[in-house]
């Protein structure tokens, strides 16, 4: 079953707008990784995250494959998915995260994490 929140474009004189949310309970941040610096390896129980690429040389790890999306382009990340983010060289990188669901910086499961931050 797919729980991605459906994006819409709307055209207007002046150019476009594209709502990726529209009257939800949702978390919005911009996440800015450091040059050659990596997220946690992670997944998490109660909410999904829809990242929004802002910067050339992100480097996406979702599940088994590994993704170098452009600039705009969408990854969705269903709960229980594993993900990270880095940069793929020495520039710093952001996304726009926008998570749906019940949001909490303690719902974070570290499977990997160069900072030593993975419970035992």
């Amino acid at each position: 079953m797919d729980h991605r929140p459906p994006s819409i474009k709307v055209d207007k004189p002046w150019g476009r707008f594209e709502q990726y949310t529209h009257n939800l309970t949702c978390t919005v941040k911009i996440i800015t990784v450091a040059p050659g610096g990596k997220l946690s390896s992670q997944y998490h129980h109660h909410r999904d995250e829809l990242w929004v690429v802002l910067d050339e040389g992100a480097r996406v790890q979702l599940g088994e494959d590994v993704l170098e999306p452009d600039v705009g382009e969408k990854v969705f990340i269903p709960r229980g998915t594993v993900h990270r983010l880095s940069t793929s060289d020495e520039r710093e990188v952001r996304i726009l995260e926008i998570s749906f669901g019940e949001f909490d910086e303690e719902d974070i499961v570290r499977l990997d994490d160069v900072y030593g931050r993975v419970a035992q």
